[in-house]
């Protein structure tokens, strides 16, 4: 086995203007070869985080699971069937953040220009009772019903063109085979260490015999995940919800005082998503509505439509940016509905709130006039998985999954080896009644230009998530920048203030990691407009982008991952027959 160094060079650039522009010019990722899986397994990983190809393109948060896409399109399938791998693959190679007992949404344009949602979040037995049920940040008691598998086989079901068991057997050869642990997920793994030393099937799936926690480098073998995925590519939706596998969750889930059982399993389906659509400059909005983010999202790119960014300040813009994510925000707790959703994404809605923003900032609430801002230092919000994909035949994917926090419940299952997501008993804020499902900041997006998808996005992050794809879609389409250059840009995000720890769009959040983050004379001019900054220099808390940007003019794919992750983008070399 040969494990290699990562070797990044970035070299940054900064030239004031009085509209902005700030232009980090870098040196792209050396891309070196991590590992090898085993002597019999040709998959290995690798750390480039962006690149170009004709052919289409994969962007995820780990460089093993861009390698399952980018493959399965050289295979000949379609951007469907890159997904339903990479989204198995993934739940093997980054177990922190996402795994097949946890949740997912996802937003899909096939090549005739439709759009669809699938909706796989967890949900809440219809015996879950919110009044009694136990108050706890992990274990069983935080248990949903799973959703991550009927999304993924949905997605195979209605798009997909390539065998399911093809598309599975790269998840369950990492884990069956083992691989190559990366420091990011080393380090999460050693947090949950005490948590995971509870539950006898945790401990067996993420810690060595000696209860330790697997290094950087150390392979990780999960055999007993490979055989619950193995049931599911012979047996598809039923092995897992209705079939063995479902009996012996039951059956531990039962014994800890679960209120999900048999019949609650079996009739869990993948729902179709809403779409949401808005506008920003001419360009075309697309996201999906709750229990996603999409409609939050839009909402504060149609508040920013009303400031024009090349008449101000870097810091006036960012702080226009930051108030409409504020207000945005603050509106996850009341949608509910379609018509809330409508109002959200409506322009009349967008432009009363943009008259209530200004820099300098007028009218502070008196509540919060008081605070000053401070600096953070901590362990980074760690929390879900995302990627995209693109196929030559114009169909894109962006998929967003997770397990909520580290690890989610912390709980596995004895013999199946998989970690369940936290979604009930007060992990998630006002969840759940019963058969709801769990609302939550995940966005998977796309952004369109005379129809033609120019951008497809979503990320990683909690909170944060929508904050990261709007300052995102912000450097693109404001200031021109291809999408590796806009993800090297700092960005901020609003913060909760006040008695009910509301979102305020008077304070904010700013990222000032070593790396990459804003100036202190930066940060000073945003003071010096009447924001309350928070800064924080911890790196990966201000969301982790993994996404595509696509060229109709030149037919060119521009993939980046966030740099402050370890993921990886690639486009195929070659395709096979189309299997359509």
């Amino acid at each position: 086995m040969i494990f290699g160094m990562l070797t990044v060079a970035l070299t940054y650039f900064l030239e004031r203007k009085p509209m902005i522009v700030r232009t980090r010019l870098f040196i792209l990722v050396v891309p070196m070869l991590l590992s090898s899986l085993t002597a019999s397994n040709s998959l290995a990983q690798s750390t480039r985080q962006s690149g170009r190809s004709d052919l289409g393109m994969i962007s995820t948060a780990h460089p093993l699971a861009t390698e399952v896409g980018v493959r399965i399109l050289e295979m000949g399938g379609n951007a469907a069937d890159a997904a339903v791998a990479t989204g198995f693959a993934i739940t093997i190679v980054e177990p922190t953040m996402n795994s097949i007992g946890g949740r997912n949404q996802i937003l899909i344009r096939t090549p005739d220009g439709e759009f669809y949602g699938i909706d796989g979040t967890t949900q809440a037995p219809s015996g879950y009772d919110p009044e009694t049920a136990p108050q706890a940040s992990y274990g069983y008691d935080v248990i949903g019903i799973p959703g991550v598998p009927a999304g993924l086989l949905r997605l195979h079901d209605d798009f997909g063109s390539l065998p399911l068991e093809t598309l599975m057997q790269p998840a369950i050869r990492y884990a069956e085979e083992g691989f190559r642990v990366l420091p990011g997920d080393a380090t999460r793994q050693a947090n949950s260490r005490d948590q995971l030393l509870e539950f006898p099937g945790s401990s067996r799936a993420y810690l060595k015999s000696d209860g330790s926690s697997y290094s950087p480098g150390d392979l990780l073998v999960q055999r007993d995940y490979g055989k619950t995925l193995r049931i599911i590519a012979a047996g598809g939706r039923d092995a897992f919800y209705d079939g063995p596998l479902s009996e012996i969750m039951v059956a531990d889930l039962e014994a800890h005082g679960s209120s999900i059982d048999l019949e609650a399993l079996a009739n869990y389906k993948a729902e179709e998503g809403k779409i949401v659509r808005g506008e920003y400059r001419g360009y075309e909005l697309i996201g999906i509505d709750i229990p996603s983010a999409g409609a939050m999202t839009i909402h504060a790119l149609q508040i920013m439509e009303h400031f024009d960014p090349h008449s101000m300040t870097e810091a006036e813009w960012f702080g226009v940016i930051g108030q409409a994510l504020g207000y945005a925000l603050d509106e996850l707790g009341n949608l509910g509905s379609d018509s809330a959703s409508t109002r959200v994404t409506s322009r009349d809605l967008a432009t009363s709130r943009a008259e209530l923003i200004s820099t300098p900032v007028q009218n502070l609430d008196p509540d919060i006039t008081n605070f000053s801002g401070r600096q953070i230092d901590g362990i980074p919000i760690n929390h879900t998985t995302h990627f995209s994909v693109s196929d030559v035949d114009g169909m894109f994917v962006s998929l967003t999954q997770t397990l909520g926090p580290i690890m989610g419940s912390k709980v596995v299952t004895p013999g199946l080896g998989f970690l369940y997501a936290s979604t009930l008993g007060g992990y998630l804020r006002d969840c759940c009644y019963p058969g709801e499902r769990a609302r939550s900041n995940i966005s998977p997006f796309m952004v369109l230009k005379d129809g033609e998808v120019i951008l497809v996005l979503g990320a990683a992050g909690g909170a944060r998530i929508p904050p990261a794809v709007v300052n995102t879609i912000s450097r693109v389409i404001d200031f021109d920048m291809e999408l590796p250059q806009a993800l090297l840009e700092p960005r901020v995000a609003p913060d909760r203030a006040g008695a009910e720890r509301r979102y305020s769009p008077r304070f904010l959040s700013a990222e000032t990691s070593p790396d990459i983050g804003w100036t202190f004379h930066e940060l000073s001019q945003m003071r010096d407009l009447g924001l309350n900054i928070s800064e924080i220099s911890r790196s990966g808390s201000f969301g982790r982008i993994h996404g595509i940007q696509y060229d109709p003019d030149t037919g060119t794919f521009i993939g980046a991952a966030d740099p402050d992750w370890e993921g990886s983008a690639r486009g195929p070399t070659s395709l096979g027959p189309p299997n359509h």
